[in-house]
């Protein structure tokens, strides 16, 4: 995959590549320190708008090649609007659209400057090399013959701005956070072949690089510690279910504070089962761990940028196949807690998954907070569409926490109900539970089953079917996997959770 190479620097025009410009509406050219913008490239700017109806606005560009009076190859002049358009312009999301518009470029300058209002801080730098990063990402390891029309090979990136100095030290966070959006993008587009419960440990483990220390559990583990929910998803699977634990230790010495804790579903291929999915578009759930997938690039988020907290990854990570040992609609099975669930439906399997893990995760680490990430059902996808992931909560304050980090980042959750009256659904005539609570508010029955996992622990529930694989095109994102949640929850955890 061509990488982005990114470097910050004092304004200058480049001797060589592609420059990128910044306008207004009134396509006045932005100041380069003391420098005036030759004569003759000012004209032909003037000209080529007017030929092509450039009007600067928002992410709309302007091409000129082998432009009059400078030295670059190429200028791309891009478009910010209005001054209210640029107040609530988000960089991450400017970054990625001038990714998109440099082509094949192998050199680019961006001159981060721009009109009255234009956000140019050091922060604002950085955030704009992430979006940069982020929409670069492609996932063609396994083509023979690659894309005439992709870019080749590495991309260096220069970006011109006041203080340099400020956006590198802010970047070299930034950069940890795109690694673990890669990272997740990556363990959701592999194929289910490649991926399986064994291998996805492994490469959780791969973070003990970065100093996270990680505990596999193999199946005669699990047994053993009872985790039955979980190993009855995976029993007509000839792959062992493993459950890996992630713990990246950042808060100073002496923190009294509890660890915080991330939980996500992990079915590296999800058949449905005995109670198999039709054939058409099987193939996607291959995603069917894109929650374990955002745990593990959050984990690899903070240990990277060595965040000053104490974080918690648990991941269950299983294959739901349909063999002659495999769980049966009727099935009762004894969880970890003890509670006991009625199987109706083995394709409601990730909550069987989840119950377990959570139970094992407030009962050995005593966390703050649980927060799981899963996708769960194709419930919440006809409720809020591929726009916002569903937000369940037993407490409003993690829920509004994670509102507004949704706001600050794009990736929006949605606050969803929970209470007794849906409980009622899942409750079964044979077993303390039933799996499935039926065909009305799917999603919200199993919130509502997950909730009896975690007692009072403050406790958040993410349902990304909608959000995390099979994603709409975006400026940051071409990838059938979005790697959504990394961001999310980083933001979540500077804001509120690291030690000063």
């Amino acid at each position: 995959m061509p990488r982005v190479k990114i470097d910050f620097a004092a304004p200058a025009l480049p001797k060589q590549g592609t420059l990128v410009l910044f306008v207004g509406d009134d396509l006045v050219l932005p100041q380069i320190g003391k420098a005036k913008w030759p004569a003759e490239f000012d004209a032909a700017v003037k000209k080529a708008a007017a030929a092509e109806g450039f009007k600067g606005k928002p992410k709309s560009t302007l091409v000129l090649s082998a432009p009059a009076g400078l030295e670059a190859d190429k200028v791309i002049i891009a478009g910010t609007g209005k001054v209210e358009d640029r107040a609530k312009a988000d960089p991450v999301m400017l970054g990625g659209a001038i990714k998109g518009a440099l082509g094949k470029a192998k050199h680019a300058t961006i001159l981060f400057t721009g009109p009255k209002g234009f956000n140019e801080t050091p922060e604002a730098a950085a955030h704009f090399a992430l979006g940069l990063r982020l929409r670069a990402y492609s996932f063609d390891r396994y083509k023979s013959k690659k894309d005439d029309d992709a870019p080749k090979g590495d991309l260096a990136v220069t970006i011109a701005t006041q203080d340099p100095a400020a956006a590198k030290k802010i970047w070299s966070a930034e950069s940890g956070v795109a690694d673990g959006v890669e990272l997740a993008r990556d363990l959701v587009n592999e194929p289910p072949n490649v991926l399986y419960p064994a291998e996805f440990g492994r490469r959780a483990a791969e973070l003990e690089k970065l100093g996270v220390d990680v505990e596999i559990l193999d199946g005669k583990k699990l047994e053993k510690i009872g985790m039955r929910a979980l190993l009855g998803v995976g029993q007509g699977s000839e792959r062992d279910s493993r459950v890996a634990i992630m713990r990246w230790n950042g808060a100073k010495k002496g923190s009294k504070d509890k660890p915080i804790a991330f939980i996500g579903k992990g079915v590296c291929f999800d058949t449905g089962g005995i109670s198999i999915k039709p054939a058409g578009g099987m193939e996607d759930m291959k995603g069917d761990m894109a929650g374990a997938a955002c745990v593990v690039g959050l984990m690899h988020a903070l240990a990277a940028r060595k965040a000053k907290v104490d974080a918690i990854g648990v991941i269950g990570l299983v294959e739901n196949m349909p063999d002659g040992n495999a769980q049966r609609p009727g099935d009762i099975v004894t969880s970890l807690s003890g509670q006991t669930i009625e199987i109706i439906n083995t394709d409601a399997e990730g909550r069987l998954v989840l119950a377990d893990i959570l139970w094992y995760t407030k009962d050995r680490f005593k966390p703050q907070f649980m927060i799981d990430l899963a996708t769960l059902t194709g419930a919440i996808m006809v409720a809020l569409g591929q726009d916002n992931a569903g937000l369940f909560s037993n407490n409003d304050e993690l829920a509004e926490r994670l509102t507004k980090a949704g706001q600050e980042t794009g990736e929006h959750v949605w606050r969803m109900p929970l209470g007794k009256a849906y409980d009622k659904m899942i409750d079964s005539k044979f077993a303390d539970m039933k799996n499935t609570g039926g065909r009305f508010g799917g999603a919200i029955t199993a919130a509502q089953f997950l909730q009896r996992f975690v007692e009072d622990v403050p406790w958040a529930h993410l349902d990304i079917a909608g959000t995390a694989m099979g994603s709409p095109s975006s400026d940051i994102n071409q990838s059938w996997s979005s790697g959504w949640g990394v961001r999310l929850l980083d933001r979540l955890v500077r804001d509120h959770y690291e030690a000063e």
